[in-house]
């Protein structure tokens, strides 16, 4: 009888994880190739981020939500574009911020945005 309760508690929990998309819409960007370059990139380091192992460090803004957000870097209209751009090229946007510059590709700046979007 434990085992059962165990076994559907299981089910349950697994079935509260959505699947990632292949495309997000948004972006147009991969959200599967996105966390992985998420966890390749270290963005953890630094930032809370759904999904992604050990991704709870404040040195960064929260990314849990950076779909609902108003601005991206503070200083962009929340858009798709806005976001990669942000990604490949933090300093080009603002000169100021503590974001390294991590030589992102665009396809992989709509990649990773497609994932944070997905969340």
């Amino acid at each position: 009888m434990k085992l059962l309760v165990v076994l559907a508690m299981a089910a349950c929990l697994s079935a509260c994880d959505k699947p990632l998309p292949d495309v997000e819409p948004l972006t147009g960007g991969s959200p599967r190739m996105g966390q992985q370059l998420i966890e390749r990139y270290g963005c953890a380091a630094c930032h809370r981020i759904k999904g992604i192992a050990h991704a709870d460090s404040d040195v960064g803004p929260s990314l849990t939500s950076i779909r609902q957000a108003g601005y991206v870097g503070g200083v962009l209209p929340n858009s798709a574009d806005n976001l990669a751009r942000w990604i490949m090229d933090p300093r080009d946007v603002n000169p100021r911020t503590a974001m390294p510059d991590l030589d992102v590709t665009r396809d992989e700046a709509r990649d990773i945005a497609a994932y944070l979007y997905s969340q």
